[in-house]
């Protein structure tokens, strides 16, 4: 399994020396490099990489700012002069923090943990089993399968590998990414909200401030999308 690989590190000896050991692991296919947050906005959309190896002080935009733009961002591993910025990145759910001169052996420690994440994903979609009847999904709970009609899903959470289906009864967790429950959920029912939360349209209460009202729960709303995905959920 090849995971597609972009490089975004405006300084150009940073550059060349990441794309070297990039090529000394099998497992990455770097399929291209960018010098600023806005070659790496276009590369995404057109290639839709697995993985980004992000440098964090940049013109314009840092990393971290360009991170919290992506609404669907691949996974990231900061590369950085400036080890201060590292829980920021954390909280980013970034998969790994590089601290500039990193020696191969911790390169290769962090690469090892995007392989591991990127079998947990496979897994995961393996784990979902989709009908031809498209009204509900079955997910995995420790070895069971359980049957989620979509009638009755309130909003999806994203945790790292796994996300927690909310329903009016209950809160269902299964190691299963953001994306893949995206992919089946119908997009005329169900819309993304924010990185970790996906909404069903007809169960929203309001609006509150940077909040969806869901009954029971508050969820947040993205900041940057916020007029826009108003505009869906009201028609205005």
């Amino acid at each position: 399994m090849k995971i597609k690989t972009i490089v975004v590190e405006d300084e150009p000896l940073a550059r060349e020396g990441l794309k070297s050991f990039i090529r000394e692991i099998e497992s990455l296919d770097l399929i291209g490099t960018c010098e600023n947050a806005l070659e790496a906005n276009a590369l995404i959309k057109k290639e839709k990489p697995d993985l980004m190896f992000l440098d964090i002080q940049m013109p314009k935009i840092t990393g971290l700012d360009f991170l919290k733009s992506l609404q669907d961002p691949p996974m990231v591993i900061f590369t950085t002069a400036y080890p201060n910025y590292a829980l920021q990145g954390f909280d980013l759910d970034v998969v790994d923090y590089l601290v500039k001169p990193y020696p191969f052996d911790r390169f290769l420690k962090a690469v090892n943990k995007v392989i591991d994440r990127s079998k947990l994903q496979y897994k995961a979609k393996q784990n979902l089993e989709q009908h031809d009847d498209k009204d509900h999904i079955y997910i995995k709970i420790d070895y069971n399968l359980k049957r989620v009609d979509f009638k009755d899903i309130l909003y999806v959470e994203g945790m790292e590998n796994y996300i927690a289906i909310h329903t009016e009864k209950e809160r269902l967790i299964t190691l299963m990414t953001m994306k893949s429950i995206e992919d089946v959920l119908p997009s005329s029912s169900f819309m993304r909200i924010h990185k970790t939360y996906i909404i069903a349209k007809n169960k929203v209460i309001g609006i509150i401030g940077n909040e969806i009202d869901m009954g029971k729960n508050k969820v947040p709303l993205s900041r940057t999308r916020r007029n826009e995905i108003i505009q869906e959920l009201t028609g205005r």
